[in-house]
């Protein structure tokens, strides 16, 4: 789901979405494929009509970028309704055209060396993560990102976190996020970003 949250620039958007895919590649062989499905994130469409229909023609070229088996068409009036029948017809014919400009030549976006740059960064961070849920796994544990219990010792831990888990019983929430330079952060008590390993030794130390 792209534009979640719906502040972020298209630049920092694409390079999480290609921090994902990249993550994610050594999974595929011959019994397990990935289909990449892409959608406009629903949060971010604008009550006024005509700016949610420059979203979504917007939002789908971006992307496209990503070279989607599918896309989810997210109707550009649900900010403002749940979409009609026409509704959706005129949305499916914004997002058509979209798609045709994009597969007629688009320029290729993901080879921005910002983009790169924070690609790479997200990664790198997001290694931390993983590596401190295995720090957490109970003996004998085969896998302790597929295991149920190493999973909520990290939800219990804070180690996965989100500021909408605040006042959750099973979870911290503490961890504090703002959209800086178009990229989301976690941010401490100042307002000034700091690394997943900076976070995660507040919450485990």
């Amino acid at each position: 789901m792209f534009n979640s949250p719906p502040n972020l620039s298209d630049a920092m958007d694409l390079a999480k979405m290609l921090a994902i895919l990249e993550m994610i590649a050594p999974l595929e062989d011959e019994n397990f494929h990935i289909w990449r499905q892409t959608r406009t994130g629903l949060l971010s469409y604008p009550l006024e009509d005509n700016a949610a229909r420059a979203h979504l023609a917007t939002s789908i070229y971006l992307q496209m970028a990503l070279q989607p088996h599918i896309i989810h068409i997210v109707g550009h009036t649900e900010a403002d309704h749940a979409a009609t029948a026409a509704d959706v017809i005129e949305a499916s014919l914004a997002a058509r055209r979209s798609i045709e400009n994009a597969l007629a030549g688009q320029p290729d976006m993901t080879v921005d060396p910002k983009i790169q740059a924070r690609k790479n960064y997200l990664i790198e961070q997001a290694q931390v993560t993983l590596q401190a849920i295995k720090n957490v796994m109970v003996e004998g544990v085969f896998d302790p990102l597929t295991d149920p219990i190493t999973l909520t010792k990290a939800v219990n831990l804070g180690i996965l976190d989100a500021p909408q888990l605040k006042n959750n019983a099973f979870a911290p929430g503490k961890v504090n996020t703002r959209v800086l330079h178009g990229a989301s952060e976690a941010v401490n008590a100042k307002g000034d970003p700091i690394s997943e390993q900076e976070r995660l030794e507040e919450y485990l130390n």
